[in-house]
């Protein structure tokens, strides 16, 4: 393996730790964007629940997890993180890479399914950063996850521990409810984001032969006039528990980790909404680093080096 490649850099969205970086990571998400401050300010509220975010730690964990399997499977290679909008920020991290001699890596982007803000953006930022910093290292971007037989089988893990909480009586009047992040529709019109969730969700549901599931949307921003994915997760549950719903399996497949579109999004205001409803809502876990999602990334990481 390490004939092809030297290591891999792991491209994630980045999120503040503590308390104290919740404003100035916003400042850097909200750069060059019409993000009203008042929209902000409310997300900013939404960090501090959780005291920050979970999503550094889950990636250092992935990254981590899928360095030792590589290793385990006789191909060991650096695994190396890069952030768009905290630290480490991708041009650090390109010069750390250059500063241990690495000339051509994978690049890694966590995101399972295509847009624009998911995967070009990444893409467009390693090669500012590489003009930035003045270093020269090769790059081959891993396939998508969305259809990887292991991230199918891993996501239906958690929505089958779920299932196990309700009744056998009770899940003729349960739905499954895949929520992933909405995005402009022109933008989801230009990739093939809408599809690929779709791929990811009936394969789940077959897996798991679930009949009674839908693909719906969270974590709307932008201006309200402007078209949006929808239907909307929290408007769904309302919709549904009118037509006897009475259970709702929410799992956020368009995230590969917990961060908080995960635990506010859907935690708290899907919860909010369900309560309100009158249903009961059981969240899904995301993958994170579970051994079989780690066992997906290797996999990936090891077809590419043998092509």
């Amino acid at each position: 393996m390490s004939k092809n490649f030297d290591a891999i850099l792991m491209l994630g969205y980045g999120a503040p730790e503590k308390k104290v970086d919740i404003r100035p990571f916003l400042q850097n998400v909200a750069k060059g964007r019409p993000i009203p401050a008042d929209r902000l300010e409310e997300v900013a509220h939404h960090y501090e629940m959780f005291g920050g975010s979970p999503l550094n730690e889950y990636t250092y964990k992935q990254a981590k997890g899928l360095e030792n399997k590589l290793s385990e499977n006789g191909g060991a290679m650096p695994v190396y993180v890069g952030m768009r909008n905290w630290h480490p920020f991708i041009p650090d991290t390109l010069k750390q890479m250059a500063d241990s001699g690495i000339k051509k890596a994978v690049g890694m982007i966590m995101a399972a399914h295509q847009s624009d803000a998911s995967w070009e953006r990444y893409q467009r930022d390693v090669e500012e950063g590489l003009k930035e910093t003045g270093v020269n290292i090769a790059f081959e971007y891993s396939p998508p996850l969305f259809d990887h037989p292991l991230f199918i089988e891993d996501s239906a893990d958690r929505v089958s521990d779920c299932l196990n909480k309700i009744p056998e009586d009770k899940r003729c009047k349960t739905l499954m409810l895949f929520t992933a992040h909405s995005i402009p529709v022109p933008m989801a019109d230009s990739s093939p984001y809408v599809e690929q969730l779709l791929t990811t969700a009936r394969r789940i549901a077959e897996k798991l032969r679930l009949e009674n599931w839908r693909l719906v949307y969270q974590s709307r921003s932008g201006r309200p006039t402007d078209p949006w994915l929808e239907p909307d997760v929290c408007d769904v549950i309302h919709e549904v528990a009118k037509e006897g719903v009475e259970n709702i399996i929410a799992q956020p497949i368009g995230f590969l980790c917990d961060h908080i579109e995960v635990l506010f999004d859907i935690g708290v205001e899907a919860e909010e909404a369900a309560q309100e409803a009158g249903v009961k809502l059981l969240r899904a876990k995301t993958v994170n680093d579970d051994p079989k999602f780690i066992e997906a990334l290797a996999d990936v990481v090891q077809k590419m080096a043998s092509d």
